[in-house]
């Protein structure tokens, strides 16, 4: 909590690239505010990987730590609760939260993450993150040689199946309806021993999000270790688009190389404005963000 009302910098958004933001203009002496819910996404994933350092941690316990280092910045507070609206100003930003505190910046940084929609299959939820996943790179050494599925399809299964299979010899697709494959793909499938099952899933039976089995709805049954699971996501935040920021083609924030938004004075970073979903990219584009945040309040004060 903090009784100013005026910062440098608002960064919504208070798990890995928010903070890392954070920390990057803490250590030039920006006042900033982090404004975070604390309900991240990844909440149920057991372990981080791929993240040098702290790999096979906790990713709570690698947030909880990330908050500790960042406070110690005594320019950067941290106000727990969710933020609803963004207003432009003439040379600044109000941002407005559930609780109906005001507060005012000179820049703003989106680090809000996205929604994934996940289907309304008994057991999918409570297994997602766990053992039904998204990115062989985050999981897929954990499920090496194990019996994986891929519930995708068309060009996005054919992507995963190319990776996975690098992993693990049993593979298999579940499409959930007519596969939707190029005759050059099915060959391709064929050649690698990859089936496909096009039945509709009906549930996953798990014990605590590890999956012991699938069924369908013709009342057979598959066993897996894994499964990736290519689902449809939306932004966490709408206040991105209210105030104009535009998206890409396939739902992200549209950011230059410097992660800027198309709104000047807004930058983004994170899974909101990355395909490549990863404890290690967001920490990276928020750091980058706090840089060129911090760059150009020197352009406009030096």
């Amino acid at each position: 909590m903090t009784d100013n009302k005026y910062f440098d910098a608002i960064i919504i958004g208070g798990s890995y690239a928010g903070l890392s933001a954070a920390m990057a203009l803490g250590r030039s002496l920006r006042t900033v505010l982090i404004i975070d819910s604390g309900l991240p996404c990844n909440r149920q994933t057991p372990h981080s990987h791929n993240f040098l350092t702290q790999d096979g941690e906790k990713p709570a316990a690698i947030a909880a730590k990330a908050k500790e280092q960042v406070l110690q910045y005594e320019t950067v507070k941290f106000f727990k609760g969710e933020a609803i609206k963004g207003k432009i100003n003439d040379k600044s930003f109000t941002v407005t939260t559930t609780e109906g505190e005001e507060f005012n910046a000179g820049k703003l940084v989106f680090a809000t993450g996205i929604k994934d929609i996940l289907p309304d299959i008994k057991g999918f939820a409570e297994s997602w993150g766990i053992s039904l996943i998204h990115c062989p790179y985050c999981h897929g050494y954990e499920f090496r040689g194990k019996k994986t599925g891929i519930m995708a399809n068309g060009d996005k299964a054919f992507h995963l199946a190319s990776l996975v299979k690098n992993l693990t010899q049993e593979v298999t697709i579940l499409t959930s309806g007519k596969s939707l494959f190029t005759p050059e793909q099915s060959e391709k499938l064929q050649e690698h021993a990859i089936s496909v099952v096009e039945t509709e899933v009906e549930e996953v039976h798990h014990k605590n999000g590890f999956i012991e089995h699938f069924s369908f709805t013709n009342g057979s049954q598959l066993a897996f270790d894994a499964v990736y699971a290519a689902v449809p996501f939306q932004q966490h935040s709408d206040i991105p688009a209210s105030l104009g920021c535009e998206l890409t083609e396939h739902g992200y924030i549209k950011v230059d190389h410097l992660q800027k938004t198309t709104i000047p004075g807004v930058y983004a970073c994170g899974d909101n404005s990355m395909m490549l979903r990863s404890v290690a990219s967001a920490v990276a584009g928020g750091n980058l963000a706090g840089a060129m945040v911090n760059m150009e309040l020197t352009h406009e004060s030096f």
